[in-house]
């Protein structure tokens, strides 16, 4: 150490010692050194001479943000420990879809927390994710074979909004000209609410009824069945199911897929869908999320079927490769016309459910569940001989007992014992057994319901001669999950080394810079994730009493209030669980807000034409009619074309939506006119928050004109985007909208508001991975989040000032300044050399990095986000591959690389590729595998050369292929 490090610690005091490690530095990727050279090259003094040249005067705050001074690491963990503690993990029995379950310590370790696997985006470029799409694979086969059903996604958001997905399908699919979607009444009760609250504005009329005797009085389209029920029967709906078809209905099952590893299948009833949770899979409770629901039908519905759908095709050379399938199905394509508005999966989750199905094989699912149901069934017997009544006739894991005028006072005797029983009414209680009930524990149940009364009761006797309560006729017989990939890694040995390989054909932002415009792939720290798998977090079931919940509650209610903070809001609801979520339950807020007003007649929504492609799915969804308003030259929305629509559409205008800063990567100047002639025509203003990253502490939308803003705090607040979830999409409002913020399921609360239903199935959305954005920001503190803020917009301006000489920059303010991303034009490219958006794309991989966003708002182009992680030395890195891939572009338009037969055209190379024994091509083996020196020092090496995506969809395969599928050098045949 220097003397002159020592002399400059010398000078600080004993406080700021302490102080010294501040997370910021961990941060933010430049240091001051590299700021001041970046600054430099764009002529700018300092980051406040930045904000003040990017930020428009007319819309920047000068108030500092209410939130307490940074916390180091240590202090956070420290604070959010203490909060943590507050929670009362009691043993629950409640279950409604949720149960406790056992993380296999080596999912837990190498997937849930492993950056290779956390830190992934959409697999929308293949070639680098072949890992979690396998992963993925294995999932839709794990759910198609479990439900009997052909087909399945790669999982949706949780089971409610699972439900209301196949309700808008079987009205979709379903030959019935009837308007009634009937619901069995022993659904669980959260999904009742949500299938509630989605189908009010789109016209649907639900029933909630008994579907044996009740279905003949209704013209139908669609029916929903819970299996088993939610106070725990089982019963073969196969004669039902054929009267429903009889009436051109369609009938959607929401079904546990535990249980289905011994109960017939949805399909071999005769079930045109099925949906349902996989949390019981090995993912904790989280107290509501976030867990990966799935979706099955049948084949004839897949171009309807919502969600991401993994399918196999083969790369340039023939071989095997995996691909996100029939992505013209997405809502990013289709917009108003889109089915759902989904953007965000459950990827991580799905990844953790469909290793569990990996790591225990079908004879392990089938040995838990068989133990869960026989404890169930012992249990019971006990209660029998104790002298109460079991209402349940056939059952897998549930019950539900008769105890008159004893409810309350039981499940208090419960609680005593540190265990949560379901509250039915005050005669009936309910409960549910899991993986981890154990013999002791129906003892302490027996004496909770036995009360004073002794109990001698012995398991051998009950169980003696008992065969299982499910009859023949009700017990699986099919086979399931026989493809070899759910019978080789027994071991955790074989599991370990599975997962580590998947994990090694990805690039992830473990591995290298992800420059993805409007996507934010920041730093995901490793202390604010820690949180997540605290037992006082992860151990919670979302039902409990909320005074067991007040750690839960103390996070929230200081998250929400830092949210607050940041976008200038008067309220938060962090309930919606993915950002096309938190666009949804904006809009039902605003929707409710004219219906109080007596203008419920206002239904058109505003969308400029670059909006994000769930703006006008979302305002579809929620009744609105959707009217697009024109861009000019600079990406900027028209004032004129503006004014015209909204002289037009005055009496009916319920909103516009705009994306701030723009979906162009540009401040707007005229942000404040366009909402205030939206107010004064009458209508609300929503700002999409997908590029909050750009306004932190800079300027607030709740300050210039909006009413209100989803966040992402997958994005903005640090939610690791988990290969295509998790996310968490909550909405800020102003006051006037803070009672039409969503309803809660099943929990009742002082706070909660009344007037619009839920939107997902848990009061507080995906709560169990919220610790990571109050870490964050607890850690950044107010003047953090600014420095935050300020690089990311130096980082952006950097990259577009150091690739201007080479590429156009497509869209700038008239300095030629962007705000957090840049969108650079290589439709010229292809015009002058062949060489396409997908060609260049592709050939970044052979550099080593994720490619930026392609053709999105503008098609040909590539816009690019670097985020204020990223150091000088990485952006540099990215700014050297994308000069060096212009050079060869120059090379092909001067003939010095042929234009078919190029390093551009022909990638990614493999390594299996470089190191064939012949080499036919008209570059070097070096060229391609090699293009810049510092690859020689550490290189990614795709596993696939490009994937055809023509031959996927024409040949859709979404499960996992025997191996009979493909010949011996693994070509499909």
């Amino acid at each position: 150490m220097s003397q002159a490090t020592l002399s400059q610690l010398a000078d600080c005091s004993l406080e700021e010692l302490q102080q010294s490690d501040k997370f910021i530095t961990r941060h933010l990727g430049p240091d001051d050194d590299e700021q001041l050279a970046m600054l430099r090259s764009l002529k700018m003094a300092s980051l406040n001479e930045l904000l003040d040249k990017v930020v428009p005067s007319s819309i920047r705050r000068h108030d500092p943000m209410d939130l307490a001074e940074g916390l180091t690491e240590q202090q956070s963990l420290e604070k959010l420990k203490a909060i943590a503690s507050k929670n009362i993990v009691l043993k629950s029995y409640i279950g409604m879809g949720y149960y406790n379950t056992f993380t296999p310590p080596t999912i837990q370790r190498n997937i849930l927390e492993n950056p290779a696997w956390y830190t992934a985006y959409t697999p929308y470029q293949a070639e680098i994710s072949q890992g979690r799409l396998e992963a993925m694979l294995n999932f839709q086969t794990m759910v198609s074979d479990l439900t009997g059903l052909e087909l399945a996604n790669a999982s949706l958001l949780d089971e409610a909004t699972a439900c209301a997905e196949a309700m808008t399908l079987c009205q979709r699919m379903s030959k019935s000209k009837g308007k009634v979607f009937f619901v069995a009444d022993d659904c669980h009760p959260q999904n009742i609410e949500v299938i509630q609250t989605r189908a009010e504005p789109l016209g649907i009329e639900v029933v909630v009824g008994n579907p044996i005797n009740e279905l003949a009085d209704y013209d139908l389209f669609g029916v929903l069945l819970q299996y088993p029920g939610t106070y725990g029967e089982v019963s073969d709906f196969s004669e039902l199911i054929e009267k429903i078809h009889a009436k051109k209905a369609l009938v959607a099952m929401s079904a546990d897929l535990l249980a289905l590893t011994l109960l017939k299948t949805p399909g071999e009833m005769g079930a045109d869908v099925a949906i349902g949770n996989t949390q019981r899979f090995g993912v904790p409770l989280g107290y509501g999320g976030p867990h990966a629901a799935y979706m099955a039908t049948k084949d004839d519905f897949k171009r309807s079927m919502p969600g991401r759908l993994i399918g196999v095709s083969v790369d340039s050379r023939g071989k095997k490769a995996y691909r996100l399938a029939l992505q013209t199905r997405e809502q990013h394509i289709r917009r108003e016309k889109a089915t759902s508005n989904i953007c965000t999966a459950q990827a991580l989750l799905a990844v953790m459910a469909s290793m569990y199905a990996v790591y225990h094989g079908p004879v392990g699912l089938t040995k838990i569940a068989y133990r869960v149901h026989r404890y169930t069934q012992l249990f019971a017997n006990g209660l029998t001989q104790l002298g109460f009544k079991v209402n349940n006739k056939v059952y897998f894991d549930t019950l539900n007992i008769f105890v008159p005028g004893k409810a309350v006072a039981i499940q208090q005797a419960a609680v005593d014992k540190g265990i949560n029983l379901r509250p039915i009414d005050a005669d009936t209680v309910g409960l549910s057994f899991d993986e981890s009930s154990t013999l002791q524990d129906i003892t302490v149940l027996w004496e909770v319901f036995a009360g004073e009364q002794a109990v001698s009761l012995k398991a051998e006797v009950l169980m003696k001669d008992q065969p299982p309560v499910i009859g023949e006729d009700l017990l699986r017989t099919s086979e399931f999950l026989t493809h070899p990939v759910f019978h080789e890694h027994r071991s955790e040995t074989q599991m370990m080394r599975y997962m580590r390989c998947l994990a090694d054909k990805d690039l992830a932002l473990d591995r290298a810079m992800i420059p993805l415009g409007s996507c934010t792939m920041k730093l995901n720290a490793a202390a604010e994730l820690m949180p997540i798998s605290w037992p006082e977090f992860a151990n919670l079931h979302p039902f409990v009493p909320l005074n067991q919940a007040l750690g839960y509650q103390q996070m929230v209610l200081e998250l929400e209030k830092m949210l607050c903070e940041a976008t200038g809001y008067d309220a938060v609801s962090l309930q919606p669980n993915s950002g096309a979520q938190g666009e949804y339950a904006g809009l039902l807020a605003i929707r409710a807000y004219h219906k109080s007003r007596g203008e419920g007649h206002r239904d058109v929504c505003l969308i400029p034409a670059s909006a994000h492609g769930t703006n006008p799915a979302s305002a579809q969804m929620v009744g609105m009619s959707v009217v697009v308003v024109k861009t000019n030259l600079k990406g900027e929305i028209d004032l004129a074309d503006l004014h015209a629509k909204l002289e037009k559409h005055s009496a009916k205008l319920a909103a516009i939506m705009i994306t701030y800063p723009s979906t162009h990567g540009v401040f707007e100047e005229n942000v404040k006119t366009v909402c205030d002639l939206v107010h004064q025509h009458g209508g609300q203003v929503y700002i999409d928050g997908a590029n909050m990253n750009a306004m932190v502490g800079v300027a607030a939308p709740g300050q210039f004109g909006g009413d209100v803003s989803h966040l992402n705090l997958h994005k903005t607040f640090a939610i690791p985007h988990g290969g295509g979830g998790p996310g968490v999409g909550p909405i800020g409002v102003g006051k006037h909208l803070k009672p039409f913020l969503p309803g809660y399921a099943v929990v009742n609360s002082e706070d909660e508001p009344k007037v619009v239903g839920a939107v997902s199935a848990a009061p507080w959305g995906s709560a169990g991975v919220l610790p990571i954005s109050w870490s964050y920001i607890a850690m950044m503190g107010s003047n953090g989040l600014v420095q935050a803020t300020a690089t990311a917009i130096l980082n952006a301006n950097y990259i577009a000032h150091s690739l201007a000489p080479h590429y156009p920059i497509l869209y700038s303010d008239d300095q030629g300044r962007v705000a957090h991303e840049c969108i650079i034009d290589l439709r010229p490219i292809k015009e002058a050399s062949g060489i396409t958006v997908d060609d260049i794309a592709k050939r970044l991989i052979d550099y080593g990095f994720h490619a930026p966003t392609m053709s999105f708002p503008v098609a040909g182009t590539f816009m690019i986000e670097p985020t204020e992680s990223e150091s000088k030395v990485e952006l540099d890195r990215f700014c050297d591959a994308m000069i060096a891939i212009k050079a060869e572009i120059n090379d092909v338009m001067s003939g010095v690389l042929d234009e078919h037969d190029n390093p551009l055209k022909n990638a990614p190379h493999t390594a299996d590729m470089v190191m064939a024994d012949e080499w036919n091509h008209a570059y070097s083996r070096q060229l391609a595998a090699y293009p810049v020196e510092s690859l020689r020092e550490v290189k990614y090496w795709c596993p696939v050369g490009r994937v055809d995506n023509v031959y996927g969809d024409r040949h859709l395969v979404c499960s996992c292929p025997p191996l009979s599928d493909y010949s011996e050098v693994g070509g499909v045949l």
